[in-house]
């Protein structure tokens, strides 16, 4: 599927019950290979409407050297384009939720996406890798399906644990090993 225009945005409602929110349709088509699952998209992400939108989440940046492409430079639409070139998709495990702010350990009564359909809509896709633990905690579902997983660092500015080189050491040792 090739990438649509931003999404509407989405603000929590400021009293009474968490909001249930809505996450983003994926960036994926039939040539994709390798799958990013994040969790859910923060509170930024959500306002523009763009996956991985917060100024400080390091998605972007480490794509970018992974493919040597200038992804943070370009506009949403096109960074979208640019991994769908390089095989590459991007989805959350989780559809809907209700979550006050952007911590993955707000999440509450939460609606997987719906992975059955996955192997329909990617017929080529052979790795999956979970972008932090939260959204980790699928590889089980995805290794049964036959999928090869890996549960690299967050690149959410939350999870400042490990600097930038490293993450990106990290996610280069994913990025270098062969696909099926």
């Amino acid at each position: 599927m090739a990438p649509r225009a931003k999404a509407a945005p989405q603000r929590p409602v400021a009293a009474g019950p968490p909001a249930r929110l809505r996450g983003f349709p994926p960036i994926i088509d039939a040539a994709v290979e390798r799958l990013v699952l994040g969790s859910f998209p923060s509170a930024a992400s959500l306002a523009a409407g763009q996956y991985y939108a917060h100024p400080r989440n390091q998605f972007w940046v480490i794509m970018g050297r992974l493919l040597g492409e200038p992804l943070v430079e370009l506009p949403y639409g096109e960074r979208a384009r640019r991994l769908l070139l390089h095989r590459v998709g991007v989805w959350d495990v989780y559809a809907a939720c209700e979550r006050p702010g952007s911590a993955d350990s707000a999440i509450r009564n939460a609606e997987p996406n719906a992975f059955a359909r996955l192997r329909r809509r990617a017929p080529r896709l052979s790795a999956v890798a979970f972008n932090g633990s939260a959204a980790g905690r699928f590889r089980p579902l995805f290794e049964q399906a036959g999928f090869a997983t890996r549960v690299l660092p967050s690149t959410s500015p939350a999870h400042a644990g490990r600097s930038l080189e490293q993450k990106l050491a990290l996610w280069s040792a994913w990025w270098r090993v062969p696909q099926r």
